[in-house]
Formats: C-alpha cells, structure tokens, sequence
C-alpha cells in the first residue's frame, strides 16, 4: 500500500468516531464530578475572601492618616502587625482548646518551629488531597 493510498484510509477511519454504548452516563458522570468540585471550590474561595475583607476593613478603620514622622508610622504599622499576630494566636488557641490541646501554646514557640509545624500540615494537607484524587479515578 502506497502512502498516497495509506494517509487518506487513516483520514477516513478517525473521522468519525465510534460511539460507546455507556456514552451518555460517562458524560453525566463527569458533569456530576466537575459540579461537585466547583461547589467546594467556592465555597472555600469564599471563605477565604470573607476571612480577608473582613480583616482589611477592620485595619483599614484602625489606621491613622495624620501627618507625622517616618518612624512613629513604622512604630504604629509593627504595632498593628502585632495586634494581627495576637488575634491570629488567641483564635489558634481557642481552635486549639476545643480538640483538647490548651496545654500547647503557640507563643512560646520560635518562628522556625511555627514555619516547620505549619510545612508539615502542608504536607499532610496535599498527601491527603493526592489520596482522594487516586480514590476518585
């Protein structure tokens, strides 16, 4: 067979393709599953963009827009950063009574041991997310 005789043949044969027999519940299948995943999606897209507006409101009403020297407005932004940081920790802490665990206390920690916890749950947080994709296929 001559390629000029060979290439068309293939045109033919993949230019309409075969229909399956479960065609119509694969298509309903996939639809359900890219559903499913837009929901979670966005309600954790939602969250998260309420989680910061709300903490962007609340500092855009704290700061103070008079004139004054370089050093007292660094003064005052390191003191807002901490007031953040005190709020962060005292909701971690009150997440972290409810599972029993009030004797840890996150202040007394270092940065690099705050950095390697919070890896760590990264960690965790994408093997599990690595398990369920493998479930789901």
């Amino acid at each position: 067979m001559s390629s000029d005789e060979f290439d068309p043949m293939i045109e033919r044969l993949f230019a309409r393709t075969p229909q399956m027999p479960d065609a119509s519940l694969f298509a309903t299948d996939v639809e359900a599953k890219l559903a499913s995943g837009s929901r979670v999606r966005t309600l954790a897209l939602t969250v998260a963009g309420l989680v910061g507006g709300c903490i962007a409101v609340r500092e855009s009403l704290n700061l103070d827009f008079t004139l004054s020297p370089a050093g007292a407005s660094s003064r005052a932004l390191g003191q807002g950063l901490q007031g953040v940081s005190a709020d962060a920790s005292g909701a971690i802490q009150g997440f972290m009574d409810q599972f029993g665990l009030a004797d840890m206390s996150l202040g007394s920690m270092g940065g690099m041991q705050l950095f390697w916890i919070a890896t760590g749950a990264l960690v965790a947080l994408a093997a599990a997310g690595v398990v369920r994709l493998s479930q789901e296929t």
